[in-house]
């Protein structure tokens, strides 16, 4: 039977979106994952100068039985007025307090650029009890603060998360949805970071056997106490070039004020 149909982390507000493709791995198995994304997003987050982000994320990740173990690392360029936190979007300041910048009292964009935190997933997949229920999984997160929080690029602080997410196969098309909730610290830089939840829909339908496409939705709550949520949309298209490869490229567009214009960005996955 088919486990992990469809394993996507999906942050998709002003930051990065890396989904990884429909999979099909024996119980007990065991499996190695690489992968290399580029991310590029863009949009004015209700400032007068737009924020845009260079966000290069490079993962490893092992499956065991129904577990999946994952870290995360990724480079980071931003330039735009220190409004907008990577894996978080806009956070409602108006102004540059709380940063180091070269000239403070500028509205003009600076450029930063570094490592990015640093995440680690664990993801377990509960036993079907049904050869027609949806498959189940339970996702745990732990972001380490290896960003530079004076530069902007990160909070400074441990985050955790927690999440549920559900596959269900109709015919060809696998439907899927995740319920979250992150636990963001808070710093004398950024203690304006609240906790929130954030709800993803969407479905994944071949076009060939080494070839699908899909749509996902992405609410997130007010990840500080001066933002908004954001709601984004992102279609997709997979490619399995060959039987350990996976390509896929995607475009997402915000609709709130917090969250990127327009983004694009690419994964390229080997797994043996």
């Amino acid at each position: 039977m088919p486990r992990r149909l469809f394993k996507y982390p999906v942050i998709a507000s002003a930051a990065v979106c890396a989904v990884a493709t429909a999979q099909e791995t024996p119980d007990n198995s065991q499996r190695h994952n690489l992968s290399a994304g580029a991310y590029y997003s863009d949009g004015d987050y209700g400032q007068p100068v737009d924020t845009s982000i260079h966000y290069f994320p490079f993962a490893y990740d092992y499956t065991i039985s129904n577990w999946n173990l994952k870290i995360n690392i990724p480079h980071i360029e931003i330039s735009g007025l220190g409004n907008v936190l990577v894996n978080v979007g806009g956070i409602g300041r108006n102004d540059l307090e709380g940063f180091i910048p070269s000239n403070p009292t500028a509205l003009e964009a600076s450029t930063t650029r570094g490592i990015g935190d640093t995440t680690l997933t664990a993801t377990y997949q509960l036993p079907s009890y049904s050869a027609t229920a949806p498959f189940i999984d339970l996702g745990f997160e732990v972001k380490l603060p290896t960003a530079d929080e004076y530069r902007g690029l990160g909070t400074g602080e441990l985050d955790f998360g927690i999440q549920v997410d559900l596959y269900q196969l109709i015919g060809e098309i696998t439907l899927f949805g995740t319920v979250g909730y992150k636990f963001r610290g808070r710093s004398d830089l950024f203690n304006e970071m609240t906790d929130s939840a954030y709800v993803s829909l969407g479905f994944v339908s071949p076009i060939r056997d080494s070839l699908s496409y899909g749509v996902i939705y992405d609410f997130r709550e007010a990840a500080s106490e001066n933002s908004m949520e954001t709601h984004e949309i992102l279609p997709f298209i997979s490619w399995v070039p060959a039987p350990s490869w996976t390509l896929m490229t995607y475009i997402a567009k915000g609709f709130t004020r917090d969250s990127a214009d327009i983004a694009i960005g690419a994964q390229l996955s080997y797994r043996w």
